[in-house]
Parts: structure tokens; sequence; C-alpha cells
């Protein structure tokens, strides 16, 4: 399983508010069917193939270019393990809370 961090910031805005932007880039997020998880500093993203999830970074980056912006900014982290299968963002955070709760 191949998971994604990213954030993506318009350039040059009037104001710091971001989330009108944020909402346009999930909602393309959410039109390409990849689960996903929106957290306060960004979104994960998850899938088998990083080629869809390159793709799928690509239309957040063009729903917000749409809205007039002359330029974004988009910080991607990726996490591709191959040496197990299947480990998904949610089998990640229990591994790490099975540790807490012990």
């Amino acid at each position: 399983m191949i998971i994604a961090d990213i954030a993506i910031f318009p350039i040059g805005i009037n104001g710091t508010e971001l989330s009108k932007y944020a909402s346009v880039a999930v909602e393309a997020i959410k039109k390409s069917k990849i689960k996903y998880n929106l957290t306060s500093m960004g979104t994960q993203i998850e899938s088998e193939s990083l080629n869809f999830i390159y793709e799928v970074i690509q239309s957040a980056q063009e729903a917000i270019f749409e809205l007039g912006i002359g330029r974004v900014y988009t910080i991607i982290k990726v996490d591709d393990r191959r040496d197990i299968s299947n480990k998904s963002m949610e089998d990640k955070i229990n591994s790490v809370n099975n540790l807490l709760n012990k």
C-alpha cells in the first residue's frame, strides 16, 4: 500500500484563510474515489498505484488553478512500503495505538 501526505497552497492570494482552496482540492480528491483522510495540516491518500496517487494530486492542484490562482505550491510525502502488503493508514495508526495501550 502506498500512502501520500499532501498539502497544497495557493500563492498570491489576499489573506490567510485557506479553507476555500482546501475544500476545492479535497472535492477533486473525492471524485477520484481514492481512499483519503483529511487532517488539520493536509490530506492523506492511499492507493496500490503510485501513478494513480500522482494523478490525484495533479487533479487537486488543477482544481485550485481553476479558481484563477496563478501559482500553487504542493508538498508531497510518500510512503511506498514493499516489505509487507496492505499496511493501510488505519493499520499504521493501530500499530502505534496498540503500543500506547500496553
